[in-house]
């Protein structure tokens, strides 16, 4: 656990890193661009996660579950995994191109009353989805070179230090025109995906072989079989992730707008997500050669342990951007149409809370040989989500998908929690899930029963400082998490207390 906790450690503080630039950026958005402006930028994040989806062809899942099949059995230069993957990722986005091509009109009569800037970049996305394909195959490598904190750094640091230099192009006035902007963002993982390339290459970890070695031959149906299946089931997930901005800029009044909110209130819930990405990326490996080991009691350790760390963080996060939410909009002095995000906030949130408290179940599954579970629940998934998040935009407005979010993704956990439960007996939750959940309302009670109708960047402050307090100390004391304590006693133990 010990390469874990590092590893997590540094990437989780490269991604809080890459979240307070993303949050400056958002700023930047939301008090320099127009709605629709920023909308049509969350379209395209959108877009370009469901293009990356089709565009994959499963091969992100065929290096992580077989690289270390062919790592312990070949000479890294004669591994043959890495050409086919990017000729099968090439094949992918080819055909998404087409497709592109072939249901333009159909996308224009759709969009083109409520969203009609995005009529005007439709292809821009292309070359976006492009890069973030690519950029994610290599960043699947990376990981089980265990090179997560560079990857970290270049996807949740690197790609908003781009992002915060156009921005400030655009506003200073060098840049004029927005659309020379939108077109420029396009491009912006091609070369994060660059930069990685790059670096595999100049440090003599990637090669491109085509020939069909013995491992390729011998494990060949299981890996057709995987990547059919990892593929669909990643293609379901993103398209369920992603969609409520599509149908919410087809079918919501306000388009444009209305995406802006829903995507305001995303990111900011991706604040309480944030810890996942480090933690997930550290344990991809370690999960991969424990299935192969047959180490059934290092992966259920690696279930537990992430959990609690993961809720942890998100419980404080949650409680601590919800008792400050409205306050924080009118102290940015952002647009008014933002604190309509507030709603959409409490069930994205409360969504992700769900998804952390559930630990790395994802890369347990997608690690394992259990892949076609992993299709059959994303399929579950998938046919909950379209339907409620059309249904409930259509009805409720933006705060629709938001609902259909929670819905569909606590389905989705408590199905794959039951899986790993009833299969391997494994299941991440112990009285201390329950300690963490009942020390965050107290926490919020008593600040909201002290503070709640006060209003201004001073009593934000008080608010923030009190549930810190009482969370943080409450979380020591009743030793919720050992890795916590570890670094806690290394930073006291460093200041010579």
């Amino acid at each position: 656990m010990s390469t874990i906790r590092q590893q997590s450690i540094i990437s989780s503080g490269i991604v809080y890193i890459g979240f307070a630039l993303g949050f400056i950026n958002t700023l930047i958005y939301a008090r320099a661009l127009n709605p629709d402006q920023y909308g049509l930028i969350g379209i395209f994040f959108a877009l370009g996660n469901i293009i990356y989806a089709f565009a994959n062809m499963g091969m992100p899942a065929y290096v992580t579950k077989f690289y270390p099949y062919y790592r312990d059995r070949m000479p890294v230069k004669k591994i043959d995994l890495m050409g086919w993957a990017f000729v099968l990722t090439v094949a992918g986005f080819i055909i998404v191109t087409i497709a592109s091509v072939i249901f333009r009109d159909a996308v224009i009569r759709k969009f083109s009353e409520k969203s009609s800037q995005f009529v005007i970049y439709y292809y821009w996305i292309l070359p976006f989805g492009f890069g973030l394909t690519f950029y994610t195959l290599l960043e699947n490598l990376a990981w089980q070179l265990r090179a997560s904190v560079l990857t970290n750094f270049l996807r949740e640091f690197l790609w908003r230090i781009f992002v915060f230099g156009l921005i400030l192009l655009y506003i200073s006035g060098i840049m004029t025109d927005f659309g020379l902007f939108i077109k420029i963002y396009s491009f912006t993982y091609i070369l994060l995906a660059a930069v990685l390339l790059v670096y595999l290459l100049k440090t003599g970890q990637l090669y491109f072989s085509f020939s069909v070695s013995v491992v390729t031959k011998k494990f060949f149906r299981k890996i057709r079989s995987l990547v059919l299946l990892a593929w669909t089931g990643t293609l379901m997930f993103n398209v369920s992730f992603f969609f409520a901005q599509v149908v919410i800029a087809a079918v919501v009044p306000g388009g444009l707008t209305a995406v802006a909110i829903f995507t305001l209130a995303q990111f900011i819930g991706s604040l309480v997500q944030a810890p996942q990405r480090g933690i997930a990326a550290a344990a991809i490996a370690p999960l991969s050669q424990a299935w192969k080991d047959k180490d059934y009691g290092r992966i259920d350790r690696i279930y537990r342990r992430s959990s609690i760390n993961l809720l942890l963080f998100s419980v404080a996060m949650f409680i601590l951007v919800w008792i400050n939410f409205t306050d924080g909009v009118i102290f940015l002095h952002l647009k008014k149409d933002y604190l309509d995000a507030r709603p959409v906030f409490l069930f994205i949130g409360i969504a992700r809370l769900v998804d952390m408290g559930t630990g790395v179940n994802t890369q347990i599954i997608g690690t394992s040989s259990f892949w076609r579970f992993d299709f059959f629940s994303g399929m579950i998934l998938v046919s909950l989500t379209i339907p409620l998040n059309y249904v409930l935009a259509k009805n409720i407005g933006v705060t629709g998908p938001a609902i259909a979010d929670l819905v569909t993704f606590a389905i989705y956990n408590g199905i794959r929690w039951l899986f790993l439960y009833r299969k391997f007996g494994m299941q991440p939750f112990t009285i201390k899930t329950l300690y963490t959940l009942l020390l965050g309302l107290a926490g919020y009670l008593i600040c909201d029963r002290l503070f709640g109708h006060y209003s201004g960047f001073g009593w934000m402050v008080a608010r923030s400082t009190l549930f810190i307090l009482i969370f943080g100390t409450g979380a020591l004391a009743l030793r919720l998490s050992e890795d916590i304590l570890l670094v806690w006693r290394t930073i006291r133990k460093r200041l010579g207390g």
